[in-house]
């Protein structure tokens, strides 16, 4: 059995073919910057590599520059699009509708394209695969892995807002939490590595968009990001926790509308706001270059994250271990020092020489003394967005 996985980012989307249930990868790739002129695609089999440079404008032109690469005479790896059995698809949120994995239908689209004012950066692009991939691989079955499953395990006092009852009990107004997939994915590695029945882990997926999770003997507990994944941590374009006041202030003081403040917060903030720039990459070089503003905006983003290892440490009345993952997670150095530094307290001791690693498996980056081992631990949503697809039409 075939099955294309398919994981759209805020800018990104990343692809893979795997032979299931082998779990053997028949290509994977990446379509970086999308929306920019500088767009890159990337795609990788055992026989070729490529990598195209181009402007693409949007997650369709994207899609579609894949599905012509899948099927190319030379290079592709498909010889027909009904080749592929399955199409799974990364989707954001779900609110109360999605509890688990899901066979698309028009009923789950209508929901999906109903929930985008609550992921206004990830649900439609999450949409627009599936509607590409319903046109190209017409006889697949096409699936939805919904981001937010994994947390409904946190409990009430956790995901409930203080806000009067009402808005929870007829609207649905609550903490959601996402990157699910992700958060399971590593977590279960990371137990497994720990060999222990009972766990206290807490996850850190730094990538475009951020989030960490409290994880109790494999459950998620507490979670950065709530009803919509704007709040929380500081990420590439949104600003992560603010004063609601704020919002009030901007509208009465500049007369900004809704909609000029959820594209200010959403598009226009955070990392991006601060330095001009929304790629760690191009921070990272430019705080190396004495840029002022980017070296404050590191700053800024790991004292972030310290504060909420800390209060998550209180949530899990404890802490075995902190685990690093996703783009930023897994490959900058320098966050993972300016996080881990000056946190012996809590038992975290990264070890400098240990930490200079971008590891294709999981790694310990702490000290052999620290209390709290330190691990980076690649994820891998597609292979979990695979194997939850297959199972849905095994059970």
């Amino acid at each position: 059995m075939q099955v294309l996985v398919l994981n759209s980012g805020s800018s990104s989307l990343k692809f893979q073919l795997f032979q299931m249930p082998e779990e053997t990868i028949l290509c994977s790739g990446l379509i970086e910057r999308i929306g920019f002129d500088d767009a890159i695609f990337k795609f990788k089999t055992d026989k070729d590599t490529i990598e195209i440079v181009k402007a693409i404008p949007n997650h369709r032109v994207g899609l579609e520059l894949l599905s012509k690469q899948l099927l190319d005479s030379n290079t592709g790896i498909i010889k027909s699009a009904d080749a592929i059995n399955i199409v799974g698809h990364r989707v954001v949120h779900g609110g109360k509708h999605f509890t688990a994995t899901t066979e698309i239908t028009p009923e789950v689209k209508s929901k999906i394209k109903a929930l985008s004012s609550l992921a206004p950066l990830h649900n439609p692009a999450n949409l627009e695969g599936i509607e590409v991939a319903e046109a190209i691989f017409v006889n697949a079955k096409q699936v939805a892995v919904f981001d937010t499953a994994f947390h409904q395990s946190i409990p009430e006092h956790a995901y409930k807002y203080a806000i009067p009852n009402e808005y929870l009990d007829k609207h649905n107004i609550r903490l959601y939490g996402f990157h699910g997939t992700s958060h399971k994915f590593v977590s279960e590695k990371a137990i497994e590595f720990l060999e222990k029945k009972h766990s206290k882990i807490i996850t850190i997926h730094l990538g475009n968009g951020c989030s960490m999770t409290a994880i109790k003997d494999g459950k998620s507990i507490d979670h950065t990001l709530g009803f919509s994944p704007n709040n929380g941590l500081i990420m590439g374009t949104r600003s992560g926790d603010i004063d609601q006041s704020i919002i009030f202030h901007l509208a009465e003081r500049f007369n900004y509308s809704i909609k000029d403040i959820n594209t200010l917060l959403q598009k226009k903030s955070g990392m991006l706001g601060l330095t001009g720039y929304s790629d760690l990459r191009d921070i990272q070089s430019e705080a190396e270059k004495g840029n002022k503003a980017c070296q404050l905006a590191l700053q800024m983003n790991a004292y972030r994250i310290k504060k909420y290892i800390g209060s998550y440490t209180a949530v899990l009345n404890g802490l075995e271990a902190i685990i690093f993952t996703a783009g930023i997670g897994e490959n900058s150095i320098e966050m993972r020092r300016l996080i881990c530094e000056d946190m012996d307290y809590l038992g975290i001791t990264l070890d400098l020489e240990k930490n200079q690693v971008r590891p294709d498996k999981l790694t310990i980056v702490s000290t052999d003394t620290s209390k709290v081992k330190v691990l980076v631990i690649p994820t891998n949503e597609e292979l979990e967005i695979a194997k939850q697809s297959v199972n849905l039409f095994k059970n």
